[in-house]
C-alpha cells in the first residue's frame, strides 16, 4: 500500500516478484517516504500514492523490510520507493497501530449486526417483568425455549429487523428490496421501488438471502424453568436498548470476527446481476465513502473478509425516441426499439464480515453515491 514507487519499467528489474510491478501503477507526485498518521488506514494512504490502492498488500510483500502490515503505528517512516528502499523507521509506539479500515465505522456491524437463514426455533422473549411492555437495564424478561440451560449462562439479544430476498424476474425486469419485520419477525411488506435492470438473470424464482439479526442487549439466565413455570428468568445487563416481547436469544460469541483485512479481488467472476448492493446502513436509499452497505453475496459464493468489488450504477434501458418516435409513453416502446446504456462506475467496497448468503461491506472511495441495486464487479473491471 503505502506505495512503493514503480517507477515501472526500471523497478520490474529490482522487485523480487516482477508480477507486482506490472499490477501496481503509482501517482507520479509521491514522496519518498511518509510518516504514519493517527487515524489513517492502509488503504487511505494507499490512495493517496497508488492508482489502485487496493493493491497495497502486494506493494507491501514486495518491501521485505515490512514485516506486518497491519502493525503499522502513527509515527512510522514509510519508504515509497522502490529503487532507494529505506526500512520502516518505527514510531514511539504511543498508540494503537492503524488498520486496513477505519474501525470505528464497521464495528457496529462486526459486533451487533448478524444475518441467518432462520430465526424462528431461537429462544425468544415471551413476557416482561410486572408485564411491561419494555424491560430495561437490571430488569429481567421471562424466555421461552431455554429448557435445560444452566443459571449463569450467558446470551445476547437480538432483533429479527429485515428480511432480505431476491427476485430474479425473466421477463422484466430484477427485483430489489427489503421488507421490515414485525415483533414477531413476520414480514410486512414494503413497496416494491427498487427495479433496476432489464438484464436476465441465471436464477429464475424468488430466494431469501437472510434475515438481518440486530444485537440489542446482553444478559444471564438466573433461574430456569422450574416448578410448573414454563419460562426461564433472564436479567438484563446495564448496557443496551430495551428489550421487548418477540426478541430472541443467541449464545454470546467471543469476538466472532477479524480485524485485518488484506484486500483482494473476487474469488470468481459472477454472473452479470449475481453480486448486487441489498442495502444502505441505517435504512438509507444512499451510501458514500465509510458507509456500510450489505451485498447479495456470501461464503457459499467464496467471499471472505477482504474481498475487494466495484460498484457500478447499472445502464439504463432507454427508448431509442430518434428512431422510433418521441410522443409515446417509455412502457410502449418494445424490447427491440430500447438501447442498454453503459455501466456507470461509483466507487469501490470492500467486505469485512461474511456470513452463508449476505456480507457487509464498507465503501472505501467513491466518486458518486451507491445505492440498492447497484452491481458490484472485480474492482479493476473496465466497464
Amino acid at each position: 500500500m503505502f506505495k512503493n514507487r514503480l517507477r515501472t519499467v526500471f523497478a520490474v528489474a529490482c522487485l523480487t516478484v516482477a508480477t507486482y510491478a506490472a499490477a501496481v501503477e503509482v501517482r507520479g507526485d509521491h514522496p519518498d517516504t511518509y510518516v504514519v498518521k493517527k487515524g489513517d488506514t492502509l488503504w487511505d494512504i494507499a490512495g493517496r500514492f497508488l492508482k489502485r490502492p487496493w493493491l497495497w498488500p502486494e506493494v507491501w510483500q514486495a518491501n521485505p523490510q515490512i514485516q506486518n502490515p497491519h502493525l503499522i503505528y502513527p509515527g512510522d517512516v514509510i519508504s515509497l520507493a522502490y529503487l532507494d528502499r529505506v526500512a520502516v523507521q518505527p514510531g514511539e509506539r504511543a498508540e494503537a497501530p492503524i488498520t486496513g479500515v477505519p474501525l470505528s465505522e464497521v464495528a457496529p456491524f462486526l459486533k451487533n449486526i448478524r444475518a441467518v437463514d432462520d430465526f424462528h426455533d431461537y429462544p425468544y422473549v415471551v413476557g416482561l417483568e410486572d408485564d411491561r411492555l419494555r424491560s430495561a437495564s437490571g430488569q429481567v424478561a421471562y424466555v421461552k425455549g431455554l429448557e435445560g440451560v444452566a443459571p449463569g449462562t450467558r446470551y445476547a439479544v437480538v432483533r429479527p429487523t429485515v428480511e432480505y430476498y431476491r427476485v430474479d424476474r425473466v421477463q422484466c425486469c430484477d427485483l430489489f428490496s427489503r421488507d421490515d419485520l414485525d415483533f414477531r419477525g413476520a414480514r410486512v411488506f414494503a413497496d416494491y421501488e427498487n427495479f433496476w435492470t432489464s438484464a436476465v438473470t441465471p436464477d429464475q424464482g424468488q430466494e431469501r438471502l437472510g434475515y438481518e439479526l440486530a444485537q440489542i442487549t446482553t444478559g444471564t439466565v438466573t433461574r430456569g424453568e422450574v416448578g410448573g413455570i414454563e419460562a426461564s428468568t433472564f436479567l438484563v445487563d446495564d448496557e443496551g436498548r430495551e428489550v421487548r416481547v418477540g426478541d430472541r436469544l443467541v449464545p454470546v460469541e467471543a469476538q466472532p470476527y477479524d480485524l485485518q483485512f488484506f484486500p483482494h479481488p473476487p474469488k470468481q467472476q459472477f454472473d452479470y446481476g449475481r453480486a448486487r448492493i441489498i442495502a444502505v446502513a441505517d435504512q438509507m436509499h444512499y451510501g458514500g465513502p465509510h458507509d456500510v452497505v450489505a451485498i447479495s453475496v456470501g461464503s457459499r459464493e467464496g467471499i471472505d473478509n477482504g474481498t475487494v468489488f466495484s460498484i457500478w450504477r447499472v445502464g439504463s434501458d432507454v427508448p431509442d425516441r430518434v428512431k422510433y418516435g418521441m410522443n409515446r409513453s417509455p412502457d410502449l416502446f418494445p424490447a427491440g426499439s430500447r438501447v442498454r446504456l453503459p455501466d456507470e462506475f461509483a466507487g469501490h467496497v470492500m467486505i469485512f464480515r461474511t456470513f452463508e448468503k449476505v456480507s457487509y461491506g464498507l465503501v472505501m472511495e467513491s466518486i458518486k453515491p451507491s445505492r440498492v441495486g447497484y452491481e458490484l464487479k472485480h474492482p479493476d473491471a473496465p466497464y
